[in-house]
């Protein structure tokens, strides 16, 4: 009998926090002062991009081209050669 009303209380709990929760959530003050929230942050960033200083850029011209010789001159490596050796 304990572990039913025990059980119907943490259900009726649950049911109520999800209850109030919702109404605020989709009340219109909420969404009122959300709305408000986004606004002023759209203007902060408005009023900062006007501040901020423009950089040039000093990055043309960085990427070098290396010549196609370079698998030539590959050295070749024994990896399991060097282990043989290693356990002698």
């Amino acid at each position: 009998m304990i572990k039913e009303l025990r059980n119907l209380f943490y259900l009726i709990v649950i049911f109520f926090f999800i209850f109030f929760t919702s109404k605020y959530y989709f009340s219109d003050e909420n969404q009122k002062n959300s709305y408000r929230s986004f606004q002023s942050t759209n203007e902060r960033i408005e009023n900062y991009s006007v501040i901020l200083p423009i950089i040039k850029g000093d990055t043309d011209n960085i990427i070098e081209y290396v010549d196609d010789d370079f698998g030539k001159n590959k050295k070749s490596y024994f990896f399991w050669e060097l282990l043989k050796h290693d356990q002698k």
